[in-house]
């Protein structure tokens, strides 16, 4: 988490996704993921947040385990499509938001 949040205030938000993605198949809480995004709004402010954090792959990445998770998809499959889309950002250049499950 703490790389995670390093790298979104920094504006890494690239490595930021890796970090998510990484920490979320190694069994992070999604929960955790919640306190990490609400203090980043509370933090930086809701105007940064909205500009910067809410187009970005690093919150498609987290939207995507959320609706996965309230739809009751198992964490591997989850896990899978964290995996594939992050491929696909790599293999794009991150030039599209492929974070969109």
């Amino acid at each position: 988490l703490l790389s995670l949040t390093r790298a979104a205030g920094a504006g890494g938000m690239r490595q930021a996704t890796r970090e998510l993605v990484k920490a979320y198949i190694h069994g992070l809480d999604s929960a955790a993921v919640d306190d990490v995004f609400e203090l980043l709004a509370w933090n930086q402010g809701i105007g940064y947040f909205s500009s910067e954090i809410g187009p970005s792959a690093l919150f498609q990445a987290y939207k995507t385990i959320k609706n996965m998770e309230k739809q009751g998809r198992e964490r591997g499959e989850i896990c899978g499509v964290l995996k594939e889309n992050s491929a696909k950002r790599t293999r794009t250049s991150g030039c599209d938001e492929s974070f969109s499950h």
